[in-house]
């Protein structure tokens, strides 16, 4: 039952959407809850990892060591490249490059799942960029945005420091502790991470719900072309290095899909609500698309094995 809600989190995200977008006064009070929300997904994120999920980058450094050099390479620059192609202002092009300067999403992971990729790789190459991004976030934003607006490099490093790592500890700690109480309470965690990032979004339109109205399609284009062209450079460049088709279809998640939720917390923090609002309206659209690949991708599967 809780793997069935779970699953249909795209739709729970846009029906929140829809209804916080209707009824902002209900939401805007909750503004103060982003930070704390956020830091539950990450401590969700840590509870649901063992030491020994680390060893697998020593297993598979190469394709490890490629997904994160594709994912703050190429998701960064495409933003600021589709940023400044669709003519997007200061505060939007902040954020898409927020979105594409932070680590991959735990999203990706539950996308993997369905899509019959390696999950294992995938919370692995997660769980790495989710560590790099400590340090690599704050100063690719700087690159890409330092010219434009001031980018407090150095405090963003000690938030995400406070907002990823330490949660992420903390409950990689209790499970190792706590292990066989923990482990049959995955999906639930995994359950209150998603209603976690919904509300997350949920506020950032009721915040911005004036702003929403107003903005011309070319955000919405450019979020999604963003999202694509993650998703089909990270499996056609791991192709073109001869990894198989199931690591292609990791990596490409993995670089697809981004911890928009961090990309939010962070442009609400040293930025300005509108900043946020690519991160919020990505963390929309790149489950659908990666819901609708995985789908693709997993009847692909099927039906190669029923013609075996």
């Amino acid at each position: 039952m809780i793997n069935k809600i779970s699953s249909l989190f795209p739709l729970w995200a846009i029906l929140f959407s829809i209804f916080t977008y209707l009824n902002p006064e209900l939401v805007i009070g909750f503004k103060s809850w982003i930070i704390p929300l956020l830091i539950l997904i990450m401590f969700c994120m840590g509870v649901t990892l063992k030491i020994s999920d680390f060893k697998r980058v020593l297993k598979k450094p190469k394709i490890i060591t490629l997904t994160v050099l594709l994912q703050f390479s190429i998701m960064p620059l495409v933003a600021f490249v589709i940023s400044k192609f669709f003519n997007l202002s200061d505060e939007l092009l902040v954020g898409m490059v927020l979105v594409g300067a932070v680590s991959g999403g735990t999203a990706s992971n539950v996308i993997a799942y369905l899509a019959k990729a390696d999950v294992a790789l995938s919370i692995t190459m997660t769980v790495v960029s989710t560590l790099l991004s400590i340090l690599v976030t704050p100063y690719i934003t700087l690159l890409y945005v330092g010219q434009t607006v001031p980018v407090p490099a150095l405090d963003m490093l000690f938030s995400i420091f406070k907002l990823v790592f330490m949660p992420v500890l903390i409950g990689l700690i209790i499970n190792q502790i706590f292990d066989k109480y923990i482990k049959e309470k995955h999906d639930f965690f995994a359950l209150l991470s998603i209603i976690s990032i919904v509300f997350i979004i949920g506020i950032i339109i009721g915040i911005n719900q004036e702003k929403v109205s107003s903005l011309a399609l070319s955000l919405m284009l450019a979020i999604a072309l963003h999202n694509i062209i993650g998703l089909l450079g990270g499996f056609y460049i791991t192709k073109l290095l001869g990894f198989d088709k199931k690591e292609c279809k990791t990596v490409a998640i993995e670089v697809g899909m981004q911890n928009s939720g961090l990309a939010v917390v962070l442009a609400m923090k040293y930025f300005s609500a509108l900043s946020a609002l690519p991160g919020a309206i990505f963390s929309i659209w790149h489950n659908i698309s990666g819901a609708i690949l995985a789908g693709i991708w997993s009847k692909q599967e099927e039906l190669s094995n029923n013609s075996k």
